[in-house]
């Protein structure tokens, strides 16, 4: 039990520091290029830890394992990433951030039709304040919201929830860090054969034409500098790898439910770090949202602390 908060807290601190430690390098490098390179330094961390635990637990991959994590790889990061940036050429970040940031409403969901995980009535309490908490943080009335991107931007959630909630099913066998390793290793792949085919003139025309730049003639090594080198390794190493195998570890002893929390916690701490970090101004309506945020945490995670000391 104690374990499972603990990777949470890790995985709360790592994905807070994402956006925080990307503002250094916005604008250097493509951000469907930084995927691939975040997840395949990520695999390469990764691997040692996979193949020790795979030994330790006397496990192997077979066929139909390493096909179970490609098709991980293809909806959390070949799939979900991408259609999330697209979200963000449409709408903001600040819009696909508070869809994204959702993404624990529907795990609770999911997990109670594949993993047959209870909902409990403090969950539900939680979810609600989390979520008012995140809309008010993000202020959705002040945009003019674009439909497409609000689409893109649920499309994106549902699929990563649906990775996180199939994650949890190969955690007990393999591990976290097996699953979190082998699922980088192939949404990489995925997303490097995607990179490759935006060359393609018709491709990248067509994704000019659809006002998505980025999309186009995606660089693969370009960008890349001794300068905003510690930080690509920290979101790479420090985000991707640690972040996203503390996730699936937090899985090996709590609910995926109680575990996606962990992008409630996200808009919450992130505005402290930048201001922290960046002297950004915490507005009143971000300060009440951080409130409702964390009273929705509690909710969820103190009684199941209370439940196991009994």
């Amino acid at each position: 039990m104690k374990k499972g908060y603990f990777y949470i807290a890790v995985a709360v601190v790592m994905f807070t520091s994402f956006e925080v430690v990307l503002k250094f390098i916005a604008g250097q490098i493509n951000p469907v290029q930084l995927t691939l390179c975040r997840f395949t330094i990520g695999f390469v961390f990764l691997l040692p830890v996979a193949l020790h635990t795979l030994r330790k637990r006397g496990e192997w991959l077979d066929g139909g394992s390493m096909a179970y994590f490609a098709l991980l790889g293809l909806i959390g990061i070949a799939l979900s990433m991408p259609i999330l940036q697209m979200a963000v050429s449409y709408t903001g970040s600040s819009v696909s951030a508070v869809m994204f940031s959702c993404n624990p409403v529907f795990v609770t969901f999911l997990a109670f039709f594949l993993l047959r995980e209870p909902i409990k009535p403090r969950h539900i309490v939680a979810l609600v304040l989390e979520v008012a908490g995140t809309v008010v943080i993000i202020s959705p009335w002040n945009t003019k919201l674009n439909m497409t991107g609000v689409a893109l931007a649920l499309l994106s959630t549902l699929l990563f929830s649906l990775y996180g909630v199939m994650g949890k099913k190969k955690v007990a066998q393999f591990g976290g860090a097996v699953v979190t390793c082998f699922s980088f290793l192939f949404g990489s792949l995925i997303v490097l054969a995607f990179i490759l085919l935006t060359h393609i003139p018709t491709v990248a025309q067509a994704f000019q034409s659809a006002g998505l730049d980025s999309f186009a003639n995606i660089p693969v090594l370009a960008g890349y500098t001794l300068q905003n080198l510690p930080y690509v390794l920290f979101v790479s190493v420090g985000v991707a790898g640690i972040g996203f195998c503390a996730y699936f570890l937090a899985m090996e002893y709590q609910p995926a439910s109680v575990v996606s929390l962990v992008y409630f916690f996200k808009p919450a701490l992130s505005p402290l770090l930048a201001l922290a970090v960046h002297g950004e101004e915490i507005s009143q309506s971000m300060l009440i949202g951080i409130v409702l945020i964390v009273v929705g945490s509690l909710c969820s995670i103190v009684p199941g602390i209370v439940e196991s000391k009994r």
